[in-house]
């Protein structure tokens, strides 16, 4: 009996310190969200330096201002990508804990706790940046500017420093992050469809029940006047909403027939209802995350009645 309690405690001891161990990496990424959001939204671009420098191909003064008003601007986003890639792997990490057998999702995100509010924590995160990341065109254009200038070698005297240093590899691919209309979801929906296929002995159901039973939380939260009574401010609100439309995209990316079936585990029909009650400008671009970012709203399994409610007014 001693030793069958010893052997169980143990196990707990291992278990919480493997927990521990991914709290800790997920929160040294965590601290630095909110200086990347700060950064984000102090990013004016340099449309006017670069006009300039276009306009007056020969005036070698205005290019220089456009080049050096242009390079720390890109070493902002390559910082914005880079935090990209650890974003990546703090969720895998987070959803290896939060899948991970005996448990059930639901067990999962009762004993676990502190791993699941990280999570949302990430999700809202990643709603807030592509939110300010989708009004903002000069990113775009700040950096298409900057890799035609390197193509033209134009600047082959010019010094760059290290930390704004962008080689051929790694533009290709910062290319391609900002193209996205949602880099950060696309990311996240990249690793959570990743993560299922790489964990082929974990059934799917580990990881799609849990953002399921995520997503129902929220909405619990968003339509229940007690709870509602309990958030003190708009941003509270915001949080669980950006929570809960996080968790329906990823789910909908790593289902086989997705969040708008008639067979799907989230009330995608409570899910908007929820967020149709809002202010629009409150809700509009996470309306427009289910349009344009999810797999499976056009597809025939999708319910006819959920499309309408998502159609743009």
């Amino acid at each position: 009996m001693f030793c069958h309690k010893l052997k169980g405690d143990l196990s707990n001891i291992l278990y919480q310190n493997i927990h521990q161990e991914v709290w800790n990496q997920v929160n040294a990424v965590l601290q630095d969200s909110e200086s990347i959001l700060t950064e984000l939204q102090a990013y004016k671009g340099a449309g006017q330096e670069i006009r300039d420098a276009i306009q007056n191909p020969s005036d070698g003064q205005l290019q220089d201002r456009a080049w050096n008003s242009v390079c720390p601007l890109v070493g902002r986003l390559k910082r914005f990508y880079e935090f990209s890639l650890r974003l990546e792997k703090a969720l895998q990490s987070l959803l290896e804990s939060l899948t991970c057998p005996p448990y059930t999702p639901t067990q999962h995100l009762e004993r676990e706790q502190a791993l699941a509010k990280q999570f949302a924590e990430i999700l809202h995160f990643t709603l807030r940046f592509d939110e300010l990341k989708m009004k903002n065109p000069a990113i775009q254009n700040d950096f298409s500017y900057y890799r035609r200038t390197i193509s033209r070698n134009r600047i082959n005297n010019m010094h760059l420093d290290a930390e704004n240093e962008v080689n051929n590899e790694m533009a290709n691919r910062m290319s391609l992050f900002y193209a996205e209309a949602t880099p950060m979801l696309k990311t996240l929906s990249d690793a959570t469809t990743k993560f299922v296929s790489e964990n082929k002995t974990l059934p799917i159901e580990n990881t799609t029940d849990c953002l399921s039973t995520m997503a129902s939380v929220c909405k619990v939260m968003l339509e229940t006047p007690e709870y509602r009574s309990r958030f003190t401010n708009d941003e509270t609100l915001l949080f669980c909403m950006r929570v809960m439309v996080g968790v329906i995209i990823l789910y909908d990316h790593v289902h086989p027939v997705g969040a708008f079936a008639k067979t799907s585990k989230i009330d995608m029909k409570g899910c908007i209802k929820v967020l149709k009650e809002q202010p629009p400008n409150n809700v509009e671009g996470l309306l427009n995350a289910l349009r344009y970012t999810t797999r499976h709203l056009n597809d025939e399994t999708a319910s006819k009645q959920i499309r309408t409610m998502l159609q743009v007014q």
